[in-house]
């Protein structure tokens, strides 16, 4: 078994639990938007989905990097857009599915460095290191910072 000390991934873990912490305040959302930054609107939903796609964006790039090919360039829209469905309720079932699917993520991270500790911190340019890429994805907690912590009763305001 590896620790924090060895494996990078486990960061990823960890900024998991820590989104998952806050994820489950959540469900006090009264379907205002909370803007941050005066320019980025955040909902939980629209928080899930830059979570998701980070974690999967850089997993596909590490697992690119270990076969020797080159990473695909993501086409995400990201955070300066909000889609549709980025409106929806945030629900006890909503909570649920995030922890199932960051969790399971977060773990695949962890078991694929741990394949790998060779490789952690190989150049890989342009590209960096797998080290590099871990400690990036572990600012996931950025995300749903936005969100913040939520309490039954308090309005969604500007950040």
């Amino acid at each position: 078994m590896t620790d924090n000390a060895t494996n990078p991934a486990l960061l990823v873990a960890e900024a998991v639990d820590r989104c998952l912490t806050i994820a489950e305040t959540w469900l006090a959302w009264d379907g205002t938007p909370i803007v941050t930054d005066g320019a980025n609107l955040w909902t939980p939903a629209k928080a899930v989905r830059r979570i998701q796609d980070h974690l999967i964006d850089h997993l596909a790039e590490v697992e690119a990097l270990l076969a020797g090919a080159t990473p695909q360039d993501d086409h995400w829209h990201g955070r300066m857009v909000t889609l549709e469905a980025d409106w929806a309720r945030f629900t006890e079932l909503d909570l649920a599915e995030a922890r199932s699917r960051w969790t399971r993520l977060g773990q695949s991270y962890v078991n694929r460095y741990t394949t790998a500790p060779d490789a952690w911190d190989l150049p890989r340019s342009p590209n960096w290191t797998l080290r590099e890429i871990a400690e990036h994805v572990s600012g996931i907690t950025w995300y749903a910072e936005q969100v913040g912590t939520l309490r039954f009763g308090d309005s969604a305001r500007i950040r």
